[in-house]
């Protein structure tokens, strides 16, 4: 039996709706990184940089790796952008910190480690600078990458930034 158009697509409708629901509800329980949650990491990683007297790029991308936000400050090195992005990706797309991955590449004594072709790996980066964003629950929600001061520097301007952004993040 052939039920009339207007039902079927009824039908239909009820159907999308009882199966597309619980997708909408579980959504909105998901953390997401908002521009304003950026702007408060990247602002906290600035003013640690104006304190020390470091000119950085800061770069905030999502659990994606998109970005969200980017600042260079006055001064601070053309070629460091790419280089905040690709360390603020790595720490999006891996749960640990640029300085983990530089340990598996090369080994904490630097003299090779487990992992030295993942140093290849187009887009990642393998020296200190960029940090996992994580929620106060604890979910993976993107990745902050700093550049333009040595490795420590950036790395010490990056954690100022998730420190400044703790409250926003919850």
């Amino acid at each position: 039996m052939k039920l009339p158009p207007m039902i079927r697509s009824a039908t239909a409708a009820a159907v999308l709706v009882a199966f597309l629901s619980p997708l909408a509800f579980a959504l909105d329980k998901v953390t997401v990184m908002s521009l304003e949650t950026a702007k408060k990491l990247a602002a906290g990683c600035e003013a640690k940089a104006k304190e020390q007297n470091w000119k950085m790029n800061i770069s905030v991308v999502d659990s994606g790796a998109n970005e969200i936000f980017f600042e260079k400050m006055d001064g601070a090195f053309l070629g460091s952008r790419e280089i905040a992005l690709h360390k603020a990706q790595t720490s999006a797309n891996f749960p640990f910190p640029t300085r983990f991955v530089e340990q598996l590449v090369y080994g904490k004594d630097l003299k090779g480690g487990v992992v030295p072709g993942f140093a290849l790996v187009p887009g990642v980066v393998a020296f200190a600078g960029g940090l996992p964003i994580m929620s106060a629950d604890n979910v993976h929600i993107g990745g902050i990458g700093v550049s333009g001061g040595t490795a420590d520097q950036d790395e010490t301007c990056a954690q100022a930034g998730l420190d400044a952004g703790k409250d926003a993040l919850k």
